[in-house]
């Protein structure tokens, strides 16, 4: 099934805005290493730092899922990440703990929203047979962020100061935003499906049924073997393998390029080979490859690029096909209110994870970070409940996929006028 010129750009601008959405969110771990002693922060108080960003999303999400599926997705999506770009404006001018704290607060609860609304956006415009290849392109955002954003956001950081790189990605979000202003069309064809006329009632019905249930376990697993190791990560690198901060960039950069090949073709490979054998390969390379990291000593750099090129090559295999999976979960109607609450429950879960990595991982004196390793057990565990619960979400992607309805888009179907918007059924 061939993208449309238009698809294509739908694409490529959830790709660039889920870039700046999560170099947002990853910039804080590696800069984790120059705001302990700035700061003059313990472990968990820099672990509520990374964690309340989550809680404050998983707060909004929830909060704006009763609504979700009532408004143009188009409009939703810049109220949200106009919201975004001045919180994340006040981190770059936080000359406090408790100054960057209320600004990750105020970033998460539009910021956490955005994604879910790119998933709904995804999820009304390409059919499930081609979401491989779109989930694919949105996760090189992760690994692009890697490449380009994490090692200018250092380098920037080290050049002049911490705010510099939140600077920096308020600026690019704000060229985002005109993009998505005069490119993209509005996304209103769910507006003429039957809804719940109750916030509420929607909220309620889509938190109570079994099947979105499933997904939203499936999410809490995925997330919590997300959070637990990013909040240290860089901590870990300098004060346990050895690595210079110099070089963090480096490691960066060589794993966010190879992410950044391995997505679309992981994508691809998803929508031909299938997505949960796709899903079960990721998980068993990440389990074997973060026993393996959290276990690591005094390691040369090329060690460590190495371990973490195959980690994030097993996360993009997981990430990808988990979610073209979930997304086949809700029904046209619920799609909004689903993602919100989905995006709610991955944020808290999320957030959890980095709260509980702050409380098991302790700083010694000499820097040295102690119980690493009980991190890689949780992760490796929770990565391999995710395998039995995502085979139950398999089977709702095949009823979806059989039924009859799942005929693919006609070829110019997206682009007809504004106001013709086409809502692709599963």
């Amino acid at each position: 099934m061939k993208l449309t010129a238009y698809q294509k750009f739908i694409i490529a601008v959830l790709a660039f805005l889920q870039f700046t959405v999560i170099l947002d969110f990853l910039v804080l771990s590696p800069l984790g290493a120059v705001l302990l002693p700035q700061l003059h922060v313990a472990t968990s108080q820099f672990g509520l730092l990374v964690s309340v960003y989550a809680f404050s999303a998983s707060i909004s999400g929830l909060l704006t899922a009763g609504f979700a599926d009532k408004f143009d997705r188009k409009k939703m999506l810049l109220f949200f990440y106009g919201g975004f770009i001045v919180g994340t404006g006040l981190c770059g001018v936080a000359n406090s703990y408790h100054f960057l704290l209320a600004a990750r607060i105020i970033t998460g609860l539009f910021g956490g929203v955005i994604g879910s609304i790119s998933m709904a956006i995804a999820a009304d415009l390409f059919p499930l047979e081609q979401r491989g290849r779109v989930m694919g392109v949105m996760q090189t955002a992760f690994a692009a962020s890697q490449v380009m954003g994490l090692p200018v956001g250092l380098y920037l950081s080290n050049k002049w100061n911490w705010h510099a790189p939140f600077l920096m990605i308020a600026g690019i979000g704000a060229v985002v935003g005109l993009v998505i202003i005069f490119g993209l069309r509005p996304i209103d064809a769910h507006l003429k499906l039957k809804h719940d006329r109750n916030a509420f009632q929607h909220l309620l019905k889509t938190v109570s049924r079994p099947m979105y249930l499933r997904g939203f376990a499936a999410t809490v697993l995925l997330a919590t073997g997300g959070f637990m190791l990013m909040p240290f990560s860089s901590a870990f690198t300098v004060n346990n393998l050895g690595i210079s901060l110099v070089h963090l960039p480096t490691i960066y950069f060589a794993t966010g390029i190879s992410s950044i090949i391995a997505g679309p073709l992981l994508g691809r490979l998803s929508d031909s080979v299938g997505k949960y054998p796709i899903f079960c390969f990721g998980t068993t390379l990440g389990m074997i490859m973060v026993t393996i990291y959290c276990h690591l000593g005094l390691t040369p750099l090329w060690g460590v690029i190495l371990v973490n090129i195959l980690l994030f090559i097993g996360i993009s295999a997981r990430m990808v096909s988990a979610s073209a999976l979930i997304s086949s979960v809700p029904d046209a109607p619920d799609r909004g209110a689903y993602m919100s609450v989905n995006s709610s429950v991955q944020q808290f879960a999320g957030g959890m994870a980095s709260g509980l990595a702050g409380l098991v991982v302790v700083q010694t004196s000499s820097g040295r970070l102690e119980h690493y390793d009980m991190l890689g057990y949780i992760v490796a565990t929770a990565m391999l409940a995710t395998i039995v619960l995502m085979y139950s979400i398999q089977k709702i992607a095949k009823t979806r996929m059989a039924k009859p309805t799942s005929a693919p888009v006609p070829a110019g179907a997206q682009l007809l006028p504004k106001n013709d918007e086409v809502l692709v059924p599963d």
